[in-house]
């Protein structure tokens, strides 16, 4: 009933590896692993193997630390919507009422989830063989390194299958394990990059401490998971929770989110109870008011907990005492922001197409330009001001950190390019809710061109400084990353003391923060203007 005759885990198993995106998928996979190997080959025609094991060892950490950065995005995009796409799809009442165990439940959806992960992770196997002859790295690391690599990919799949179980969408339990994800995933980077001359004590840790952590976690999921598939909340029609707003409030723990006090009602206005004024836009009213927070407050407050609490360390190390390393926190806000900016806007036009009711907004008098503005002022409103929270430190360390005062063209421009982010990702999501059906296929296209244009950059230019520093091409890919905010706020003059290990950082410029400016102009644009032209073209006039 657990494994050899589980229908959850039969169903789910021939669904997700028989769809197309499991092909393609795994084709980018090994095309990607495979990209990074070829560059970083030592390009010589006659290869000591003795000669510079440092080299080879690099090339191995930087293939594991990829294959581990790839896997911890994938798994929550395949395990979030193990329990909610029940949920969505209206059959969750239906399984709770089977005579399947709510162990067996999980146990199956869990395994159907991160079986495809565990199929892309194994075949890059034959690519990392390849670089062993060249040294620097044992066997025994190489499978150690699997060895964590596999019980990382388990943890986050257990963190994001309990996710799914206490939401009813999967936006929202994809963003929130996203955020209880990411704090885990960079302490395995970095420890991970500081033992990399230590292999004998990285590979005890591996094979010691990191399977009994992720035992302990999975087993504390596992049993959390399946109590609330045995006791579930009160269910209404089709399976839907029954949210009630007041008992939420009085049974939260922590954040309290008050609808009429400042500054909660800057993000979750509350109900109107009065006829609107003439003039006002309903889609903007409906969406503000009653759409985003259809579900109640649950996500709103774990999101603004988590982050508030993983800043608190980032603030005080970044910002006051080593002010130097303030782009590291932008980017930390920057990072927040592509987590939650999608959530609120990659819904707006395909919830109306999953309800149906596209057809008869196109029929009212509204706009396109209303309709658009509205969806995309509302989504922008709550992730904004959310994204600000985290902006609250950088203005009183500019008064309380005497560095700051002659660097406020520099503040400035962090602000900036915080909010051009805000604007770039809520854009985006939009733009693939016009374009796409589903919520949740809409979400991942935006998650995946965000990546794209904020974080490939980053990656191309690492990979090229570390193996090819003194290339021309290097310098050029440096002057191209316009597109991501990160680079931006690196390259933006920060005029503060340095240690005498920093007398050669580069000063910055602020020819990349005006490209960036530029560029999320133009495309902000674009998309914009494609965008009423689909309304106008597309659909109000073929309907």
């Amino acid at each position: 009933m657990y494994l050899l005759e589980n229908p959850v885990l039969q169903r789910e198993l021939l669904v997700n590896l028989r769809m197309p995106r499991a092909f393609v998928l795994l084709f980018f996979y090994q095309a990607l692993l495979a990209c990074v190997v070829y560059f970083a080959w030592p390009q010589k025609t006659h290869l000591d193997l003795t000669e510079n094991p440092a080299d080879a060892r690099r090339l191995v950490d930087l293939f594991f630390l990829g294959q581990y950065i790839l896997a911890s995005m994938m798994a929550p995009s395949f395990a979030s919507g193990s329990i909610t796409g029940e949920k969505e799809r209206k059959t969750y009442e239906m399984l709770l009422a089977s005579p399947l165990r709510p162990a067996a439940i999980v146990l199956g959806k869990m395994i159907a989830s991160l079986s495809h992960i565990t199929v892309l992770i194994f075949t890059s196997l034959p690519i990392v063989v390849l670089c062993l002859p060249l040294g620097g790295v044992s066997l025994y690391e190489v499978l150690a390194a699997y060895v964590g690599l596999i019980v990382s990919v388990i943890t986050f799949g257990a963190i994001s299958v309990a996710c799914s179980s206490y939401f009813k969408r999967t936006a929202a339990s994809l963003v929130v394990s996203y955020l209880l994800i990411l704090p885990l995933a960079m302490i395995g980077v970095l420890l991970w990059a500081a033992l990399s001359d230590n292999g004998s004590f990285r590979l005890l840790l591996t094979v010691t401490v990191l399977p009994g952590v992720g035992l302990a976690i999975c087993i504390a999921l596992f049993a959390n998971t399946s109590a609330r598939l045995l006791h579930p909340p009160d269910m209404g029609s089709e399976g839907q929770e029954v949210v009630d707003l007041e008992q939420e409030t009085q049974q939260a723990v922590g954040l309290v989110i008050q609808r009429d006090q400042f500054p909660d009602k800057l993000f979750a206005p509350a109900k109107r109870e009065t006829l609107m004024d003439d003039g006002a836009n309903p889609v903007y009213d409906k969406e503000i008011r009653s759409e985003i927070f259809s579900q109640g407050t649950l996500m709103l407050r774990l999101v603004i907990q988590v982050s508030m609490l993983l800043a608190i360390p980032l603030m005080a190390f970044c910002l006051y005492i080593l002010p130097r390393h303030a782009p590291w926190y932008i980017g930390y806000v920057v990072v927040f922001n592509m987590l939650v900016g999608p959530v609120f806007s990659a819904g707006s036009v395909t919830s109306e197409r999953e309800r149906e009711t596209l057809d008869l907004l196109l029929t009212t008098t509204i706009t396109p330009w209303q309709i658009l503005w509205g969806k995309l002022i509302a989504g922008l409103r709550v992730s904004s001001v959310l994204t600000i929270f985290l902006l609250w430190p950088v203005l009183l360390a500019c008064v309380m950190v005497s560095s700051y005062w002659t660097n406020l063209p520099a503040v400035g421009a962090y602000l900036a390019i915080v909010l051009m982010s805000c604007t770039t990702t809520a854009m985006l999501a939009l733009f693939c809710s016009v374009l796409f059906r589903r919520t949740s296929i809409s979400l991942m296209v935006t998650y995946l061109l965000i990546i794209v244009l904020f974080c490939c950059p980053l990656a191309v230019t690492f990979f090229a400084d570390t193996f090819f520093p003194t290339d021309a091409w290097t310098q050029f890919l440096h002057q191209a990353s316009i597109s991501s905010p990160f680079a931006a706020a690196r390259e933006v003059p920060l005029d503060v003391d340095f240690t005498l290990d920093d007398t050669e950082k580069d000063p910055g410029s602020w020819m990349l923060f005006a490209g960036y400016t530029a560029f999320t102009a133009l495309l902000n644009s674009a998309l914009l203007l494609i965008m009423i032209w689909l309304f106008n073209t597309r659909w109000r006039v073929s309907g």
